[in-house]
């Protein structure tokens, strides 16, 4: 349900003033003292919250996450209520606007910009970079919420940290590009690691795909309470990051919910509830302390019950009374700017869909045996593997590639042209690829399949996904009747568009793989290449993979 905005409003000579909310605020700080003029009740008494002229109040506008705007509003009132004649007057205006959108706002030196800004977590504070300055933060929490993991006890098994959680549950992250849940879920798997012993390859293997799950979505999440319900559903596997009010709220409001909220073993961040200056006006100390008075007045003991029953915390991080949320907590690291940045240039990165052609090495040399299975059969298996990490939203086609079997004596067969991922395409390239045998003497035409890959998915351009060539190969180009290294270089310059990006993703496998050549052929499209030495070891490489696209 959304809030109102408040706002104190003067009169004029054709009507009666009306009184709207009242949101004042008294600071006694530098020798200051403010006051809010309410101009008007519905029984009709005008006046002053406290004495002293207020013809030509100073005008703030103050921004806040949603949540939390009822207690801003009660702790305002409370100061306006305040009286000193002698006081010069403030008029407040308290709108609800979510945290990412006032960031981008503030970034974009929007026209409704703030004064005053409260973010439900100071993650967003430095996104909110102008160019010129940062918002200063002139009051570090008004109050706290840990992040906490919803869902069903049974879904709980793996709680010794994000990652295991997320690894075998379905976790449901509120798009963590516009809501702070999201984000944080998000830092928390990063913050973690110093904890834990997570490698890059394993952090990948959770995250890749649930990146690419939640990123298929025609909407992301972004209504907590929608996607709460459907973590209660019976039988459900989701879980849900959220804040601890966030929980707590629904719970009062579905108290048959079968839901539980939990802490991983690790540790969890925590919602701030900061206060920043986005003013560049000059006047910038009032409203500095103006904050600094606001907040001292969200202490006092009236306004600790009402926090607590609202389901927030203390800055101290105090558990909420009655047994309610999760108690005490560990909090983890606090991330910082840069992380935040990475985390959320990543994640836009990884949810992006895909327009991808994966092309195979079918030479003589993948018929050779690693263990009891052939490298073609690894390599069959890895992209089966792998095809599974695609959504339904992406697009993949499949070629081979060796010497001279494809028409006019190309290097490469086209099998299965790009189209989406859907029940039938994915049936398709399965069936397409057991049936693929490696061919008794065949060469490897890398340069000429890999130039020939790139032309066709550029045709195909998907300006709305990641555009890709994978080529999966054990050996090097040896074509004699090819084109050098040098010149294929050229080629795959010559066809790289800053518009139209359509990068080489090479994956090698075994002893005889060339490295150094599949990471120039990959680098000249500003892709990048992988080699696993032992090609069991293909799977992981593939993740890494997609990963780094």
């Amino acid at each position: 349900m959304g809030k109102h905005s408040s706002a104190v409003t003067k009169s004029n000579n054709n009507r009666r003033p009306v009184y709207l909310t009242a949101v004042g605020l008294l600071v006694l700080s530098l020798g200051a003292v403010f006051v809010v003029r309410s101009f008007g009740s519905e029984s009709g008494a005008d006046g002053f919250l406290g004495g002293g002229s207020c013809d030509d109040p100073t005008q703030i506008q103050l921004h806040t996450t949603p949540e939390i705007q009822p207690q801003l509003e009660a702790a305002a009132k409370s100061l306006a209520a305040k009286k000193d004649k002698d006081a010069p007057c403030l008029q407040f205006t308290i709108s609800p606007v979510k945290s990412s959108v006032d960031a981008r706002t503030i970034a974009n030196k929007g026209d409704s910009t703030p004064d005053l800004w409260v973010p439900d977590s100071s993650a967003w504070i430095p996104q909110a970079d102008d160019g010129d300055s940062i918002p200063t933060i002139v009051v570090p929490s008004i109050a706290t919420s840990p992040l906490v993991l919803v869902g069903r006890n049974e879904n709980f098994a793996n709680i010794s940290s994000w990652l295991g959680a997320f690894g075998t549950t379905k976790p449901a992250l509120l798009d963590p590009g516009s809501e702070s849940a999201g984000l944080l879920a998000l830092l928390a798997v990063g913050s973690e690691r110093s904890k834990t012993s997570a490698t890059d390859s394993l952090v990948s293997s959770v995250m890749v795909p649930l990146a690419q799950r939640l990123g298929s979505m025609a909407k992301p999440f972004t209504d907590v309470d929608g996607v709460f319900g459907r973590a209660a559903a019976e039988n459900s596997q989701v879980v849900v990051p959220a804040s601890e009010q966030a929980f707590v709220k629904y719970q009062d409001e579905h108290p048959d919910a079968e839901l539980k909220a939990v802490v991983p073993q690790t540790g969890t961040l925590v919602f701030d509830y900061p206060i920043a200056v986005t003013s560049k006006a000059d006047n910038n100390q009032v409203i500095t302390e103006a904050a600094k008075s606001l907040a001292a007045e969200m202490l006092t003991d009236a306004a600790d019950q009402a926090r607590d029953d609202a389901g927030f915390r203390d800055g101290l991080l105090s558990p909420l009374t009655g047994g309610r949320g999760v108690g005490d907590i560990i909090q983890l690291t606090k991330p910082t700017p840069s992380a935040v940045d990475k985390a959320l240039l990543d994640w836009t990165r990884l949810s992006l869909t895909a327009h991808s052609l994966a092309v195979i090495d079918v030479s003589g040399s993948m018929n050779e045996k690693v263990g009891d299975k052939t490298r073609m059969q690894l390599t069959i298996a890895a992209a089966q593997q792998g095809l599974g990490l695609f959504p339904d939203n992406a697009a993949l086609g499949l070629w081979t590639f060796s010497t001279n079997i494809g028409p006019s004596h190309a290097a490469y067969r086209q099998l299965v042209p790009i189209r989406k991922l859907n029940k039938a395409q994915r049936n398709t390239i399965i069936a397409t690829l057991q049936q693929q045998k490696a061919i008794p003497n065949g060469g490897t035409g890398l340069y000429e399949t890999a130039i020939a890959a790139v032309r066709a998915v550029k045709e195909n351009f998907d300006s709305s996904a990641v555009n890709a060539v994978m080529i999966f190969t054990d050996g090097k180009n040896d074509d004699p009747n090819g084109l050098t290294l040098t010149q294929a270089i050229r080629q795959l310059e010559s066809l790289r568009d800053p518009a139209r990006p359509v990068r080489i993703i090479a994956l090698g496998m075994g002893p005889d793989v060339d490295g150094n050549e599949l990471g120039q052929l990959a680098a000249a499209t500003g892709g990048l290449s992988y080699v696993a030495r032992n090609p069991g070891d293909l799977q992981g490489v593939f993740i890494n993979a997609l990963q780094s696209r």
